[in-house]
């Protein structure tokens, strides 16, 4: 399951919906074993399209040095879906490389008539995809 803050919730649900058309990326970072995604980083989209993310090389090394030094770890990895449902694509599942990470995706396309988006964690290793549950909180 994920626990995530409501403040951590919205940042990632505006994210989403300012970069839309195109799909947003980005990280929440946590301190190292603890499953706990505190820390907010808004990446960009480096293939600025509206079906595919993609991380700058460059950021996403500065991204691994940073939480390094913080200690700290990839607890969420996000990005969105603009005209699909909130479910990892092949590419998605081919490029997941963090097996303790929680893949967040948030759909900014009504496709089940529930709203304009979906917000939903999955659990990605070894090719295999598993739904979680997401448990939103005040505060930890």
């Amino acid at each position: 399951m994920l626990t995530i803050t409501q403040a951590l919730h919205e940042q990632i649900v505006a994210h989403a919906r300012k970069d839309h058309p195109d799909e947003a990326c980005g990280v929440v970072a946590g301190p190292a074993g603890s499953d706990r995604p505190e820390r907010f980083i808004p990446m960009l989209n480096a293939a600025m399209s509206p079906t595919f993310y993609e991380f700058d090389s460059g950021d996403l090394l500065r991204l691994y040095r940073d939480m390094d030094d913080r200690d700290e770890e990839p607890v969420v990895v996000y990005h969105s879906h603009t005209a699909t449902e909130a479910y990892p694509s092949r590419t998605d599942i081919s490029y997941a490389n963090e097996p303790g990470a929680h893949y967040v995706l948030v759909s900014t396309a009504d496709t089940d008539g529930l709203g304009d988006f979906q917000f939903r964690s999955f659990r990605i290793v070894d090719g295999e995809v598993s739904e979680e549950e997401v448990r939103i909180v005040e505060a930890y």
